[in-house]
C-alpha cells in the first residue's frame, strides 16, 4: 500500500498523509453481509458516559466477518478487496463455491481471483486456516482463537502477525506481536500470513477534523484543570504532576501501572510482553 502525500494548500495539509487504496477494488460494501451500527457516544443503559472522548463521527455500518473460518474444505474464490471504517485491516470478500459470500481479514499476498481454503488438509498459503496442528513451526499467522471454534480473537489489526515458536503435548507456543509467548491449544484455528495495510501506523492525520470524523472528541489535558477536576491540576503557570507517577482522573497510576487481573489465564503465558521491566 502506497500512502498519499497531500500538498501543503493549507496548514492542515502540511505533512498530512492518507491512504491510497490502490488495493482496493470495491467501492460499495456486499450488502447481505452489512449491519447498521448504532452510536452510543460512549454511554451506559441509563445515560452516563462511561467512557469519555466517543461521539459524533460518520455514519458507520458494520461489516459481518468471519472470524470462525467454518466452512471447512470447501474452496472460494476472492471476489474483492474492499475498505472497513470499523478496523484498520482491509477485508477480503470470498465467494465460496456453493454461492456463499463471506469477508476475512485480507493478508498481505491476497489478490482478487485467488483461492483459499480452510481446513486441516489446506496449502500453506496466505489467507488459508488451519488448526495450529498441521502449521508447521515458524510459520507467521493471525486470526487466532483462543477457544477451539470461537472464531479468531487475536492478531487481526493491520500489519500485525504472530509467530509459532513450538510445539509440545496439546498446546503450541505463540509469540505475539507485543513479544508476549502464549500458549495455545493446537486445535484452535489460525490464518496463515501477515494481515495487510502494513504502511497504517505511518498515516499522519494532520488536523482535528480527521479524528472527529473517526468519533473521537477533543481530551483536555489534566494540568489544564483544576484540583477538583484531575490529581494534576491547579497551581500558578505549567507544573509538572506533583506526585509520584502521573494519574488517572480518578486517582489510579497510569503509564506503566498493570492492569491485567485474570489468574484463570496467567499459566498460558509463558513470557510476559513487559518480562523486562518486572
Amino acid at each position: 500500500m502506497a500512502i498519499k502525500i497531500y500538498k501543503p494548500t493549507t496548514p492542515s495539509r502540511r505533512g498530512m498523509t492518507g491512504y491510497g487504496f490502490e488495493e482496493i477494488t470495491k467501492d460499495t460494501p456486499e450488502r447481505s453481509l452489512i449491519v447498521l451500527r448504532k452510536a452510543h457516544s460512549g454511554r451506559n443503559n441509563y445515560g452516563r458516559v462511561t467512557v469519555r472522548h466517543q461521539g459524533g463521527g460518520n455514519r458507520q455500518f458494520i461489516r459481518v466477518i468471519d472470524f470462525k473460518r467454518d466452512k471447512l474444505n470447501i474452496p472460494a474464490r476472492v471476489s474483492a478487496i474492499e475498505y472497513d471504517p470499523n478496523r484498520t485491516a482491509r477485508l477480503a470478500l470470498l465467494v465460496y463455491a456453493d454461492g456463499e459470500k463471506r469477508y476475512i481479514i485480507a493478508p498481505i499476498g491476497l489478490k482478487v481471483d485467488d483461492t483459499v481454503v480452510a481446513g486441516p488438509a489446506a496449502e500453506i498459503r496466505p489467507g488459508n486456516s488451519l488448526p495450529i496442528s498441521n502449521i508447521p513451526v515458524g510459520t507467521l499467522v493471525h486470526n487466532i482463537e483462543l477457544k477451539e471454534g470461537k472464531g479468531g480473537q487475536l492478531v487481526r489489526s493491520a500489519g500485525t502477525s504472530a509467530q509459532l515458536i513450538a510445539k509440545e503435548g496439546d498446546f503450541a507456543q505463540i509469540r505475539m506481536p507485543s513479544g508476549e509467548v502464549r500458549l495455545v491449544r493446537q486445535k484452535c484455528y489460525a490464518t496463515i500470513g501477515q494481515v495487510g495495510n502494513s504502511d497504517h501506523s505511518n498515516i499522519k492525520l494532520g488536523k482535528a477534523g480527521r479524528k472527529r470524523h473517526m468519533g473521537i472528541r477533543p481530551t483536555v489535558r489534566g494540568t489544564a484543570m483544576s484540583p477538583r477536576d484531575h490529581p494534576h491540576g491547579g497551581g500558578e503557570g505549567r507544573q509538572p504532576a506533583g506526585m509520584p507517577g502521573p494519574k488517572s482522573p480518578w486517582g489510579k497510576p497510569t503509564r506503566g501501572y498493570r492492569t491485567r487481573r485474570n489468574k484463570k489465564t496467567d499459566q498460558y503465558i509463558v513470557r510476559r510482553r513487559n518480562a523486562g521491566n518486572r
